[in-house]
């Protein structure tokens, strides 16, 4: 990759993963709130149903006169009975803790629920409930959550990069499109300016002008001239229309011989069959239409071929006998700066073009090829 494309990369992957980490570290939070007041929630309400049934258990022992029973609990929930007198009647006090009135608090880590619901039965003065279990539980929870976040911050980051490169794909080919789009035009360009500067150069060493310069410059400065046409029409498109009722078939035959001298450079004879039929068209767009696919007949024909121009019942054909485009590729012609062979120069824009102003006339386009045997292109006018 070049700097643009690692720049464009590394921005989008980088803005994806912080953008989605933050989302992650967000919910975590939020997730580990609600769980947190749950577990909380959830630790209080069981130590207070250990009171108050171990309360109960108090006062029908008393009122009855039977053995006291203490409920069962969880290994790790103790408690502890003090007598009015600040005894401890039953259990293990906490260890530096003395409840002065009943509540819900937290001591030494342990959450601690002291109630009074007893009424000094059996001269019981508070029933002692207390348990770290919310304190283990909160830790698995923290480590419950690290666990995941750091499995979704790798999927993310695994995630990001291939989302970058399938972000970037286009992206490349597009850069790579308008790398060779300039190769291509510098190419083409020194083309026909070498031929003029020839040309010119033998024509002031003769002092005189044959034929043949006058040709060469003719054809070079065709050549220039076709590559200014589509490049402004690509870059500066005229949002202005210029449509008049024009006969086709002349714009056709001016065309045609247009490019008579560049088919003959290459011994392609041009065969012309028209039929006159008017339309309602920009007769600029008209003249690129007809010579971009004349233009491209000529550079993908053999030598000593011919290009077989036609219009007739309102419909263009045009048919070359030259390197034809494979099955599978054809779909693809029409794409700006796409070239499916380097047989001849060109910037791939010809049939973009041809593409575009059949579209905005709502002109029919077809196109039929065979490898070594020839392309077909049809407009339909009517």
């Amino acid at each position: 990759m070049n700097s643009l494309e690692k720049k464009s990369f590394y921005s989008f992957l980088s803005l994806y993963i912080i953008s989605s980490i933050l989302f992650i570290l967000l919910s975590a939070y939020w997730y580990y709130k609600a769980q947190k007041n749950a577990i909380e929630n959830n630790e209080y309400y069981q130590l207070q149903h250990i009171s108050d049934t171990l309360s109960g258990n108090i006062i029908k022992a008393h009122m009855q006169k039977l053995l006291l029973k203490i409920p069962s609990f969880e290994k790790d929930i103790h408690l502890y009975i003090i007598s009015t007198d600040n005894d401890i009647l039953y259990g293990k006090a906490l260890h530096g803790y003395s409840p002065t009135k009943p509540g819900y608090t937290n001591f030494a880590g342990n959450n601690v629920l002291v109630s009074d619901t007893a009424k000094k039965h059996l001269n019981v003065k508070f029933v002692v409930i207390y348990s770290n279990l919310l304190t283990s539980k909160i830790s698995a929870l923290k480590q419950t959550i690290l666990e995941i976040i750091i499995l979704a911050i790798l999927i993310i980051i695994s995630l990001a990069w291939i989302l970058s490169l399938l972000f970037m794909k286009p992206l490349r080919k597009k850069i790579q499109q308008i790398e060779d789009f300039v190769h291509d035009t510098a190419h083409e360009l020194n083309t026909p300016i070498t031929a003029l500067s020839m040309s010119v150069s033998r024509a002031k060493k003769k002092d005189m002008y044959d034929a043949n310069i006058l040709k060469n410059i003719s054809v070079s400065t065709k050549q220039l001239f076709d590559i200014y046409t589509a490049l402004s029409y690509l870059s500066f498109e005229s949002k202005q229309k210029n449509e008049t009722k024009i006969d086709i078939a002349k714009t056709l035959q001016k065309s045609v011989s247009y490019y008579q001298e560049l088919s003959q450079s290459k011994k392609i004879e041009l065969i012309l069959e028209t039929q006159s039929y008017e339309f309602e068209i920009d007769e600029t767009k008209l003249t690129m239409l007809f010579g971009n696919l004349i233009n491209n007949a000529i550079k993908y024909s053999h030598p000593n071929s011919k290009i077989e121009i036609s219009l007739k019942n309102a419909v263009f054909k045009i048919k070359d006998y030259g390197i034809g485009i494979e099955k599978n590729k054809l779909a693809n012609i029409y794409e700006k700066y796409n070239r499916e062979t380097d047989y001849a120069g060109g910037f791939g824009v010809g049939l973009s073009i041809v593409q575009k102003i059949s579209y905005e006339y709502g002109l029919k386009l077809d196109a039929h090829s065979k490898i070594n045997k020839g392309s077909t292109f049809c407009i339909n006018f009517s």
